[in-house]
């Protein structure tokens, strides 16, 4: 026996398209303010996971264009499990790299807890066929 719970679409696509905003904003701060932001990954206390995956600027350029591209589509709703899944994939580096280790400014990292929670929901959550046309 499987416990269903009615959510309003309407709901479900405002969560998606507040979610998908970070994403799409942070992608373009990453591309126009390369780098400000290598310059950010540079003063993390765990930069070291950052530089063990490659050049800290081309990570930062590559990172802001899977952001855009995967927060246009999380935004449009187009196979939201899978963008999601790669908006994880983007955030959890960012997040232990930059926020992790920042005592002194907790908001960003729970922020980005709070990011992976909406992008879980999505994951867990088989909303593409909500909207799908019959």
């Amino acid at each position: 026996m499987t416990n269903k719970i009615h959510i309003s679409r309407r709901s479900i696509q405002l969560l998606r398209i507040l979610v998908s905003g970070i994403f799409l904003i942070a992608g373009g701060n990453h591309l126009l303010n390369t780098t400000k932001t290598v310059s950010r990954l540079e003063q993390a206390s765990f930069k070291g996971m950052a530089y063990f995956f490659g050049d800290p600027e081309w990570l930062v350029i590559l990172s802001g264009i899977v952001m855009l591209a995967a927060g246009f589509l999380f935004l449009i709703g187009y196979r939201t499990r899978w963008t999601a899944s790669i908006l994880i994939l983007v955030l959890i580096p960012i997040t232990l790299s930059v926020q992790v280790g920042q005592i002194n400014t907790l908001g960003p990292l729970f922020k980005n807890i709070a990011i992976l929670g909406g992008l879980l929901f999505f994951i867990i959550n088989d909303t593409d066929k909500l909207f799908k046309i019959k």
